[in-house]
């Protein structure tokens, strides 16, 4: 099951950037189809046509150099490429596997502990399916394997759960986003509202424009509408 959006755009280019950017993914990992080229106007422009593209995840580029007869299931402890630390990560970890074997999707799940956080990573071809609209399906899985990883220590584990490496994907596309956004913001001198993000995607987009300079950032809005202003520097 491929993970796939259409967009419309005053060009070609406009459309598909904003559906990569959507989808948290690059050129390369895309299949991408024009829909409509767009068409001008009438007199000034009027009623011009915008052009309209349909841009989905490409699986097979996800681990190209797995096929779907060599892919393992997610069953049991015999697919953890790291023996877990302790019974916690032990039992978030199959959690998380048995999530992925009863959607029906197949790959290779590792998990390694770093300070207090443990780290769920899994890869395959058909895993795009469970990342969901701006990673909402694999944000979904992360809180509840958080549950299940605390619910019986009294010490907090934290859990980061990527797939197909969505996450570093995704990171990488906000990060391009904020700093494309604030040049824009120095130089026109105009605050610049960004999409709605989640409170983690949020703290990516402060902590990369940090140090930008000319502009700073702060968050409005309630969730699940919450986002980063982007305005110029206080002189």
């Amino acid at each position: 099951m491929a993970l796939m959006v259409e967009k419309t755009g005053k060009t070609v280019e406009d459309a598909i950037n904003e559906a990569l950017e959507e989808l948290g993914i690059t050129s390369d990992e895309a299949i991408i189809e024009v829909l409509d080229e767009g068409g001008a106007g009438g007199v000034l422009g009027i009623g011009r046509r915008l052009a309209k593209v349909r841009v989905s995840l490409d699986e097979e580029n996800i681990h190209p150099n797995l096929t779907s007869d060599e892919a393992p299931v997610y069953y049991g402890d015999d697919e953890f490429t790291e023996e877990p630390e302790s019974a916690e990560e032990a039992e978030t970890t199959a959690y998380v596997a048995a999530i992925m074997s009863g959607i029906g999707i197949h790959g290779k799940i590792s998990s390694y502990r770093e300070d207090e956080t443990l780290h769920i990573e899994i890869s395959g071809q058909d895993v795009g399916a469970a990342i969901g609209h701006h990673g909402e399906t694999l944000d979904a899985i992360q809180y509840l394997a958080t549950l299940v990883a605390n619910r019986n220590t009294e010490s907090r584990l934290r859990v980061s759960v990527d797939i197909g490496g969505y996450r570093r994907r995704r990171e990488s596309t906000l990060i391009s986003m904020a700093e494309r956004s604030a040049e824009k913001v120095a130089r026109s001198g105009r605050a610049f509202k960004m999409e709605p993000m989640n409170p983690a995607e949020r703290r990516i987009v402060h902590s990369a424009l940090q140090n930008f300079p000319g502009v700073s950032t702060h968050s409005e809005g309630e969730e699940p509408e919450r986002c980063v202003v982007i305005t110029p520097a206080e002189a």
